[in-house]
């Protein structure tokens, strides 16, 4: 495959990787299996890390010049690589936290989605899975953190 072939096949992955991201996120919300916030995230990786199975990082144009939370961004990042976790990014914060949040309460921390397994490990989902071959594969074509477009409602 040449490298041409590889970037226009990559939009197209990233679209059908979206629509898997927000069947999972979906399900996970069901699942009670999400942890929404930086800090939030901080603590389940600190306490349980192997209770994590997926990573979401959002960020947009309003906090890309933020310091504090690039740098949050960077440790997560280094504790996803060092702990296998499959991590993506996406640019549409408000779009994740559509998904993620209730309608009732209005999510302010939305930068870090951590998808986990609960304690018994009955839940699995295959577009769980498939997003872990995406992350997989992106990886070996050297791109660490590949950003999804969640699907438009």
């Amino acid at each position: 495959m040449t490298l041409e072939e590889v970037l226009i096949q990559k939009p197209e992955r990233a679209q059908c990787t979206g629509e898997a991201l927000e069947e999972v996120l979906v399900a996970a919300k069901d699942n009670d299996s999400l942890t929404v916030g930086v800090y939030e995230s901080a603590k389940v990786m600190n306490l349980d890390p192997d209770s994590v199975s997926f990573c979401v990082l959002a960020v947009d144009e309003e906090f890309e010049c933020d310091i504090a939370l690039q740098i949050h961004f960077t440790l997560i990042q280094s504790f996803c690589f060092d702990n296998d976790i499959s991590i993506v990014r996406v640019s549409d914060m408000q779009r994740l936290a559509d998904i993620v949040g209730d309608k009732a309460e209005q999510l302010e921390d939305v930068h870090c989605v951590l998808i986990t397994n609960p304690a018994d490990g009955s839940w699995e989902d295959p577009a769980l899975e498939k997003l872990h071959l995406f992350c997989e594969e992106s990886r070996r074509l050297n791109d660490w953190l590949p950003e999804i477009s969640l699907p438009e409602r």
